[in-house]
């Protein structure tokens, strides 16, 4: 349980990878763009923004190095946040390994401070009760193979690997990789829930998965969609770091209403809840120090 005196890591997903415009328009999509959108969140009160490259015309996405170190540099050149990109799909649509290592070369040239490292295979899918029927379906893989292999290019570049889990047993996918020396402790979990697939959006299953971790390691809760705001005052109850953005939730509102203006106004309802649970965000530096940053490999 989070004390009054705790403080809050709160981090802004600026864009995804599923999102488009048609769907809001105020999804990010060029380098400058992305790099305005992180100044507004630090401006908000975040510490940290997860970043996907995207086309900047079709808003496709991206694995080119030099579209990933455009953003780093015009972020940087904007607020000193910390940049996580993100390593989600990379292994998806491709003939074999070298085009996978070929996509993973922004992450050891580039060198963010963090990187997302997906723990496990799972069905992806999102159902559409209104039509009775799955807007999208599909197999999200991860085998231990290719998770060594993103870690492999995060350890190269420096980069902390944030572990993003979908279920419990992904927690458990990481002691392994502890063991082969592929990740060092402490550890930064990212609990997504909200995806059908994974575990269920509720309080319950959130407390059972920080029990999960160790007394060391640091976690945060991706709620999707509607969730979102639920899920964020149950992180910041037990103690843990949130995560909010355009890439989770349009919405300023659990009905789905009010869309947000951008990713800044989505930080500010965040802090606000954070501090109506008494416990302040965390800058940049101080986020830093507690997860660990720059890692040690």
């Amino acid at each position: 349980m989070a004390s009054l005196n705790d403080k809050v890591i709160v981090t802004c997903a600026l864009d995804g990878v599923l999102t488009k415009r048609e769907q809001c328009p105020y999804i990010p999509y060029s380098p400058v763009e992305l790099a305005e959108e992180a100044r507004r969140a630090y401006e908000a009160g975040a510490a940290v923004v997860h970043i996907h490259a995207r086309d900047p015309e079709t808003g496709e996405q991206s694995w080119s190095k030099d579209i990933y170190r455009q953003i780093r540099d015009e972020v940087r050149k904007r607020s000193p946040i910390i940049v996580n990109f993100s390593t989600g799909g990379f292994n998806m649509g491709v003939e074999g390994d070298d085009e996978k290592r070929s996509r993973l070369e922004y992450v050891h040239e580039v060198g963010p401070e963090m990187a997302a490292l997906n723990m496990g295979s799972m069905n992806y899918a999102k159902y559409s009760e209104k039509r009775k029927g799955f807007v999208f379906d599909f197999v999200f893989p991860n085998p231990f193979s290719d998770i060594l292999m993103a870690a492999e290019a995060m350890k190269r570049g420096g980069s902390k690997p944030e572990l993003e889990c979908f279920d419990v047993g992904h927690i458990h996918n990481a002691q392994p990789l502890l063991a082969m020396g592929a990740l060092k402790p402490p550890l930064q979990y990212s609990f997504v829930m909200g995806v059908l697939g994974g575990v269920a959006p509720t309080a319950e299953n959130l407390a059972h998965m920080a029990r999960q971790v160790g007394p060391t390691d640091t976690w945060e809760v991706i709620g999707i969609s509607r969730v979102q705001w639920p899920l964020l005052m149950a992180a910041l109850v037990l103690g843990g770091n949130v995560r909010v953005g355009l890439e989770d939730n349009f919405y300023l509102d659990t009905q789905g209403k009010e869309m947000a203006k951008g990713n800044g106004p989505l930080v500010e309802k965040a802090v606000r809840m954070a501090r109506d649970a008494g416990r302040e965000p965390m800058t940049p530096d101080e986020a830093r120090r507690a997860l660990s940053i720059p890692q040690v490999w």
